[in-house]
Order: structure tokens, then C-alpha cells, then sequence
């Protein structure tokens, strides 16, 4: 009985989480307006141009559709008095029919080639089935089923949910105050509730503990299997993360690390890192992390010029060596990654490989310098970083893209003291096993 009850508590958590991360996404967005125009009146003809006020219920069945503009638009009327605006060229583009789109793999099958871009709905009508049923100028026909159209609405809040189903943009920005989340080990493994809970926390977060794994190798290898499978380096599936002779990472030694992204020498960095502690020194050895993104967000506001540099300049990256096999890896990267918007998607910093080749005029080196140095000054600020210790059976599981982390150093001895197994794994795999776990969840709620 109280296992069935802490499952029904379990997923009541859950699912209230994942509500209050899609109301907080949506605040931040500005997105709980009720409604979002193409312009400031409802339907109405002005210049042969269809104009709309748009709205998103996702609960709304059909009243009735009709084509606007020459029929280039196809306007669904939704019983709850809103509107959905939809390309014609976009429909046909999308024509779910088995001579268009391939179910069994979920794949469009028409090619592009032989679209039209300037096609119109020669008829549109409702099926008795509340489906939306359309001719094309060759006869070729399609039917949409309203669940679908709600799901790809155009409107501004329609767009920005979809979105923030797939890729949960969410972040809480933490500094010293950070209340580490934690979980445990086998809970994650095997309860889908809560290896849901972990993903959704490390996308909003950046980073969870796990503990109770076994104080043995390989048990990274099972949370690998748990979201699909980890990614191959030049250092291996796993790598061992201890003191060793004639180190070829300075990973690899008991000195100090400053606070680094893992891998910024690969066009396309690891996104995921874990670490699991399998031995642990007396003295020293302190783990230490940074929220990046909320660091960056800081020098942005206090150093715009630094910021800009940072953002725009092309630094060199380099790896040589021998592991797994051997190497001699060159990437170039900025240190902050923005997307379209100006927000800072990746981090790609390691000093320890940056090259001593910088290929920007001479000029603009101590510029460079200059900004790199204010950002790792605000990295070390007391009140943006936070220190632990992990004890053996412990692993940590953090964003490498937000997320840099660093370690204190420890003393040498004549035998290993502090053991480490790490491992990497891509978002495209942590979030494909997201979306996955989420449908799955969410339906027995």
C-alpha cells in the first residue's frame, strides 16, 4: 500500500513540476496574454490581404473553415470563438496522406521540387468528422484532424508552447545559494516518473547528484543504456579521472582546474558530463561548479563591450595525444555561443587547450584579453560559485554547454587517492529520451 501511494504522490510531483515550469516559462515570455493578432481587428479583407486576431485552446473542436485571400489562407473558426490562420502552401506542404507522408516512419515523402509555393485550396470544407478537408487545383486531396491543427497553430502563444514542449528553454539561474538537486542512483534507473523528474531538472537547472551507485567502474555505463547510449571520445567511452604518469590531460594530475567547459577543441562539444566517485581523497579534491549562463547574463549587463567580444571573436582550440586512439583535434569556437535573440546557448571555454594560435589582428589581442579575463573574474566571485565534496558512490550529472566546473587540488601520493569515472553523452540523446519519458508519464497521470 505505501509503495502505490509514494508512486501516486511521485507522479502528482511531477506533473505539478512540469505545470510550473511551463507557467514560469510563459511568464517570462510574456506569452499569458489571452490573445495574439496578425493585426489589431478580427477577420477582415483589406487590399485582398487576410488579417486575424488568433487565439490557442487547445481544447477547442471546429466550427467551421473557410479560405481568405484568394484562397492562399485556410481560417479554422474554433468553437470557442478564436481563430487559427494556415498557409495554403504550408497545408499542401504537409499533406498527410500515404502519397505524401510516410507514417511508418513519420517522414514527408513529397519533395520539394514538385511543390508550388504559390498553390491555393480550390475547396475547403468540414467533414462530418470535424475534419478539414481540402482540393488542390489538380485534384490531388488532403484532410487535416483538428487535434493536429491545434498542435501547429501559427499564433504567437501557440508557437511558443509548442516550443517549450520540445525543448523545455526553462532555466533557474543559481549562483553560491545553489540547493544541489538530488536522487538517487536506482530510482533514476528504474522508475520512469522519476528518471523523468531527473532530465527535467538537469534541463532547468543544469545539474542533479545522483547517489547510491556502486563504488565500481562501469556504472556509468548503465545511466548510458538508461537514456540510449554515451558518446565515444578521443579518451574513450568512460576515462578514468586520476593521477597518472605522464599525463595527457591535465585532468589527469592532482594540480588545481580552473573552471573549464569539457571539449570546446570539437566543433560539437559533448553536451552532457557525468562523473561518478569511486575514490575519494582525505584532503582537497573539492568539486567546484558555475552557472555560465547566468554569469554571462551578468557580464552582459556590467560589461556590454565584453560581452560583444566575446560573442563575436574566434578563438583557437587545440588537442594532441594519444587514449582511445591517437589524436590532433583544432576547432575554432566563440567563448559564448548566442542564438538569434542574443540569449547565450553554449559556453566554450578550457584553458588548458586554448591554442597560442589567436588569428585576429594584433590589435584587437589585448582587447580580447581583456573581456576573457572579466568573465573568468566574475566566474571566481564567491557569490557565483559553489564548492562540494563528492563521497564515493556519488555522481554528478551536469549541461558541459551551461555549466563550467572546475576542482581544488590535492595531494600526491604513492598511491591513487582520488578516482573519478567520467563519461559524456549529446543533448540530442538526453532530450530524444525526455520527450520520450514525458509523453509516456504524463499519459498514466
Amino acid at each position: 500500500m505505501w509503495t502505490a501511494m509514494a508512486k501516486y504522490l511521485l507522479r502528482i510531483k511531477v506533473h505539478q513540476d512540469y505545470l510550473h515550469t511551463l507557467l514560469q516559462t510563459q511568464k517570462g515570455k510574456s506569452i499569458h496574454q489571452k490573445h495574439f493578432s496578425l493585426s489589431r481587428r478580427p477577420w477582415q479583407h483589406s487590399a485582398g490581404t487576410a488579417q486575424a486576431v488568433q487565439t490557442f485552446n487547445a481544447g477547442a473542436p471546429i466550427r467551421k473553415v473557410e479560405a481568405l485571400d484568394k484562397n492562399q489562407f485556410v481560417c479554422v473558426h474554433w468553437e470557442d470563438g478564436s481563430q487559427s490562420l494556415y498557409p495554403s502552401v504550408w497545408l499542401r506542404d504537409n499533406c498527410q496522406c500515404p502519397d505524401c507522408f510516410l507514417h511508418s516512419a513519420k517522414a514527408r515523402k513529397l519533395l520539394l521540387e514538385n511543390l508550388d509555393v504559390n498553390i491555393e485550396a480550390k475547396d475547403v470544407t468540414l467533414t462530418e468528422q470535424k475534419k478539414v478537408y481540402i482540393i488542390w487545383p489538380d485534384n490531388h486531396t488532403s484532410e487535416f484532424e483538428a487535434e493536429w491543427l491545434k498542435k501547429r497553430c501559427f499564433s504567437e502563444q501557440a508557437r511558443a508552447k509548442i516550443q517549450e514542449e520540445l525543448f523545455l528553454s526553462e532555466r533557474q539561474y543559481w549562483g553560491s545559494d545553489l540547493q544541489l538537486p538530488t536522487m538517487t542512483f536506482d530510482e533514476v534507473l528504474y522508475c520512469d516518473e522519476s528518471a523523468y523528474k531527473w532530465l527535467v531538472t538537469l534541463k532547468k537547472v543544469g545539474i542533479v547528484l545522483l547517489t547510491g551507485a556502486a563504488i565500481r567502474q562501469g556504472e556509468l555505463l548503465k545511466l548510458g543504456q538508461r537514456i540510449g547510449f554515451l558518446r565515444l571520445t578521443f579518451y574513450g567511452p568512460t576515462w578514468q579521472v586520476q593521477d597518472k604518469m605522464d599525463a595527457n590531460n591535465v585532468a589527469y594530475t592532482t594540480e588545481k582546474l580552473s573552471f573549464h567547459t569539457d571539449y570546446p577543441v570539437l566543433q560539437h562539444p559533448p553536451g552532457i558530463q557525468f562523473l561518478h566517485c569511486i575514490k575519494q581523497t582525505p584532503t582537497g579534491g573539492e568539486s567546484e561548479v558555475v552557472d555560465g549562463f547566468h554569469v554571462a547574463n551578468k557580464l552582459k549587463e556590467q560589461n556590454p563591450q565584453a560581452f560583444q567580444i566575446l560573442t563575436s571573436t574566434l578563438v583557437d582550440f587545440t588537442d594532441t595525444g594519444a587514449d582511445y586512439c591517437d589524436f590532433s583535434v583544432q576547432a575554432k569556437q566563440r567563448i559564448l555561443d548566442i542564438d538569434g535573440k542574443g540569449q547565450v546557448v553554449r559556453i566554450n571555454f578550457n584553458n588548458a587547450t586554448r591554442d597560442t594560435i589567436l588569428d585576429i589582428p594584433a590589435e584587437k589581442v589585448k582587447p580580447f584579453y581583456a573581456a576573457l579575463k572579466d568573465f573568468v573574474n566574475l566566474l571566481n566571485c564567491l557569490e557565483n560559485k559553489y564548492t562540494y565534496k563528492m563521497k564515493p558512490g556519488e555522481i554528478v550529472v551536469f549541461d558541459n554547454w551551461r555549466l563550467l566546473h572546475g576542482r581544488q587540488s590535492y595531494q600526491a601520493g604513492t598511491e591513487i587517492s582520488r578516482h573519478l569515472e567520467g563519461a559524456y553523452a549529446d543533448w540530442d540523446v538526453v532530450l530524444s529520451r525526455l520527450r520520450i519519458l514525458q509523453k509516456n508519464v504524463l499519459k498514466r497521470m
